[in-house]
């Protein structure tokens, strides 16, 4: 399905119903959503929802991680369920810090506040339960989890959202991605580090990026990143800056035909793409940067910024982490949760009754802020069924969706619409004939055929539109 490229037609009724467990709940700009993208986390709402009369009565749902997938679970959860479920969301803190649109940061385009959503309707509109902090243990016998503060919450069923952790790799630590060479993969602190780095970035100087294997967090947005960046250099520096991308993938991850054009055109002779890189080594202190090129054997470069986007995992997946302690880690790797794309239920031993969404989740789909909304819904229609004694919804339909800037007024997209395969058991790309995935990814997906200012205009509506569906 392709994005509509018509701004009239993309206010009204914007970009993508999005089919979730036979239930189609379109993304649709709310009244009073802030027009301009800096004071998007104003969006207040005053109202209660009109909960659905479903007869469910005593049901009780935790809902731990409150990012896209644990916040559009919580909401749907009591919208679709009504107020015989009685939903818990288990988040530390108060405000959700996006990370799409986050790369606009790094070139002044936006600012970290403009990505801060108050959680606050989920309470007000819908009636969710927030409960302060992390869960730190999962008893899937007991059906309960445990909290930080030590408090014990039972369930019914239990949806986890907890999104994803970073490894310490190529010779860097915690302590150097929160002060010295960011990755900036999850926004926050370190999204507006890295911009005061890249600002303080002379004509000459080089910015180095690393790609980690897939599958990642947004496929195509470490290319969109080094494309930004390329772009402020160019305008703010002068023309002999450097973007060295150091990709761990033999080739471009996704809209491979965007970046290419992209790399090759738009940003020819400051963007350099390496593919097939390996054992990369990066000196926090010095900012050097020595790594195996496939084709130039071992190369050293001296950058000015270094950009890590380090591997990553599920939250609390590390050995000894409450994730890998119940047993939910459970794909080949121990990195990700496998699940039954039907219900997103983890197919762990003795885990019936928990549910793992997001990033998390080795479903079959991108690892994207799009697709985090799409699988909380498929899960929560089939978890809404279960409750009722039914079973989850057997043709469930997906679909991923992002716009990726290029330049400051430039923007591309791609999406790819996923049905459910019961041969194989998962989701598979329906638009193009059904083909199959590879490392997790589409094999072949829509991207846009121009890079333009009107797809730079709809993303922002796009993002608008999403975030009000997630949030609002």
């Amino acid at each position: 399905m392709n994005p509509i490229r018509i701004k009239a037609a993309l206010t009204r009724r914007h970009l993508m119903g999005l089919a979730a467990g036979g239930l189609t709940a379109g993304l649709l700009p709310l009244k009073g959503w802030a027009e301009d993208d800096d004071k998007s986390s104003s969006l207040s709402s005053t109202a209660p929802a009109a909960l659905a009369s479903t007869g469910l009565s005593g049901q009780r749902v935790v809902v731990a991680g409150g990012g896209m997938a644990g916040m559009t679970a919580a909401k749907y959860l009591r919208l679709w369920g009504g107020s015989g479920v009685q939903v818990t969301l288990v988040e530390p803190d108060a405000v959700y810090t996006s990370s799409i649109m986050s790369n606009l940061v790094l070139n002044g385009s936006r600012n970290v506040d403009s990505l801060r959503f108050k959680r606050d309707a989920l309470t007000t509109q819908y009636g969710v339960v927030r409960k302060a902090g992390q869960v730190v243990a999962v008893n899937a016998s007991a059906r309960t989890v445990t909290v930080s503060d030590k408090s014990v919450l039972a369930y019914d069923r239990l949806v986890l959202a907890p999104g994803v952790s970073f490894d310490n790799a190529y010779g860097l630590t915690q302590a150097d991605y929160e002060t010295r060479t960011p990755h900036a993969w999850r926004a926050g602190a370190q999204t507006t580090l890295l911009r005061n780095q890249v600002a303080a970035m002379r004509n000459g100087d080089i910015f180095v990026m690393t790609i980690p294997k897939s599958p990642y967090r947004c496929p195509p947005g470490p290319y969109e990143r080094a494309c930004v960046v390329a772009d402020y250099l160019k305008r703010a520096k002068g023309p002999n800056c450097k973007v060295l991308v150091l990709d761990e993938n033999l080739s471009i991850q996704a809209e491979r035909h965007t970046f290419e054009l992209a790399f090759s055109t738009i940003h020819a002779g400051v963007i350099e793409y390496v593919p097939g890189v390996s054992h990369i080594v990066i000196n926090p202190g010095t900012k050097q940067v020595s790594y195996v090129d496939p084709v130039g054997g071992t190369q050293v470069v001296q950058a000015r910024v270094v950009n890590p986007i380090v591997p990553h995992r599920a939250s609390g997946s590390v050995s000894g982490g409450w994730l890998a302690q119940a047993g939910l880690n459970n794909s080949a790797d121990g990195r990700w949760a496998n699940v039954d794309v039907l219900s997103y239920e983890s197919t762990a031993a003795g885990a019936q009754g928990i549910h793992v969404i997001g990033d998390a989740a080795s479903c079959g789909m991108p690892k994207a802020g799009h697709v985090a909304n799409q699988e909380a819904k498929i899960c929560t229609d089939a978890i809404l069924r279960l409750l009722a004694g039914g079973q989850p919804y057997a043709r469930p339909v997906a679909n991923s969706a992002c716009y990726s800037p290029i330049t400051a007024t430039k923007a591309s997209w791609l999406t790819a619409v996923y049905q459910y395969d019961a041969t194989e058991r998962k989701m598979k790309i329906a638009s193009n004939g059904g083909q199959t995935l590879v490392n997790g990814l589409p094999a072949a997906a829509t991207e846009s055929s121009s890079i333009d200012g009107d797809n730079f205009e709809n993303m922002s509506i796009w993002f608008r539109t999403l975030m009000a569906d997630t949030t609002a």
